[in-house]
């Protein structure tokens, strides 16, 4: 089992290059179903999602090969419509594939998805999605075959903007002939993102970063290459971790409109952020004040995968903040680790109730989800004395050596193997 150790009380500085997206990735990679000429993707991160949907793809048919920063994919031997049980379950974004293989092959078999276990997070909204597209879909034996022979263009409503089904219904819909329009999509940078690459193939999608999406269908994509978005999670997470340490960090190859509801809940709050192209200045000298309710909520609303480490800020803020998280039912995991630590968090429900303290103690926490591990880490960067954070498998699959990135501003940290 590797852990974090962390001898906490260090402030942050130097500047840091920010790591492609892995949600931009993870999508993209599935669009890659669609071509059958070469994709080559730069800034390729190495999380171990990303390299998981590697082995999707290569299951599928497809050569991979990593060299440098970059990945070709070589999508022309691609042959299989089905993905096996093995791959699915270790990613929640395997399902992306189901949109991308009927589009491809007008025929799916794919196991329920795995991931965080942050929540039911159903996929009936990817299912519905594709059913109005005229999908014929049966879920037996932990399986959705998926029949897409009848499917044709036409209007698709989301109950609700999930990123997911927004994707999905986007790679299914590439290949269908006429006007194919997706009503209440979701609005994140990581669809603007898929949309630009399916673009940059020969696809024709519009609006896209808009409550409405329309695909005109076409025939075939072309190869190319391509460079997806830098993660705005993982932004966020430096920006939080400058502020609960202290320090001058300086971020790089940055989209700050990207991160504007973290920015605008962090004005005036003893921190300077100085803005320069693509480049993000955080100036910490002072402990954080208390935000008074902070609620997440689809972009661009307060990003439910910053909770946690806009949570352990909290917990070391001047006052008590109130937070409410309005997506995943099950993404208060970290608050029992965090009371470890001393700090002092009520949960009722879906708002938690957080009173500030000068002071955390080092602890052993351990890790329950990605972005739960993430405030973990944060929390023991400001603890007196050691933590030893556990299960980090957990941060691997969003941060790539996130304990290299925290030990090149200065912070006291280390990658341990614990038997």
């Amino acid at each position: 089992m590797e852990s974090f150790f962390i001898c906490g009380g260090n402030r942050l500085e130097g500047e840091l290059s920010i790591q492609t997206s892995k949600n931009a990735v993870l999508p993209i990679l599935a669009g890659c179903i669609l071509c059958d000429k070469d994709i080559i993707l730069h800034k390729f991160p190495k999380y171990e999602d990303t390299l998981t949907m590697l082995n999707i793809l290569e299951d599928l048919g497809a050569k991979t090969f990593i060299y440098d920063d970059c990945v070709k994919i070589q999508c022309d031997s691609i042959s299989k419509s089905e993905i096996p049980v093995s791959l699915a379950s270790k990613i929640r974004s395997s399902i992306f594939s189901l949109g991308a293989i009927l589009s491809r092959f007008k025929k799916a078999k794919v196991p329920y998805p795995g991931g965080c276990a942050i929540g039911a997070r159903p996929i009936d909204l990817h299912i519905k999605g594709l059913k109005q597209l005229g999908a014929k879909i049966v879920d037996k034996h932990g399986y959705l075959y998926c029949d897409g022979t009848n499917m044709k263009s036409g209007v698709v409503s989301i109950d609700f903007p999930s990123v997911g089904a927004t994707e999905n219904i986007m790679l299914a819909s590439v290949f269908l002939k006429g006007t194919t329009k997706i009503i209440n999509c979701a609005r994140e940078p990581e669809i603007v993102d898929l949309a630009n690459f399916l673009n940059s193939l020969g696809a024709k999608i519009s609006g896209a970063g808009n409550s409405i999406i329309e695909i005109e269908g076409v025939t075939k994509l072309d190869g190319g290459e391509y460079t997806p978005i830098t993660d705005r999670i993982t932004t966020g997470t430096y920006v939080l971790a400058t502020l609960i340490c202290g320090g001058d960090v300086t971020l790089s190859g940055v989209n700050c409109e990207h991160i504007s509801s973290l920015i605008h809940n962090l004005k005036n709050n003893c921190c300077k952020l100085d803005i320069k192209g693509d480049k993000l200045r955080v100036i910490a000298n002072k402990r954080p004040k208390a935000i008074s309710k902070i609620e997440t909520q689809p972009y661009p609303g307060f990003p439910t995968d910053l909770q946690p480490q806009i949570m352990a800020m909290l917990s070391v803020a001047r006052g008590t903040s109130v937070v409410v998280e309005n997506l995943f039912e099950s993404r208060f995991k970290h608050v029992s680790e965090l009371k470890k630590l001393g700090a002092d968090i009520l949960v009722n429900d879906k708002t938690a109730i957080i009173k500030g303290k000068s002071m955390l103690y080092g602890a052993n926490v351990v890790c329950q989800d990605l972005r739960g591990g993430a405030g973990l880490v944060l929390a023991g960067l400001v603890a007196k004395g050691y933590t030893t954070v556990d299960d980090v498998f957990h941060i691997d699959r969003g941060y790539y050596h996130m304990e290299k990135d925290l030990q090149k501003l200065g912070a006291n940290i280390e990658r341990i193997t614990k038997a």
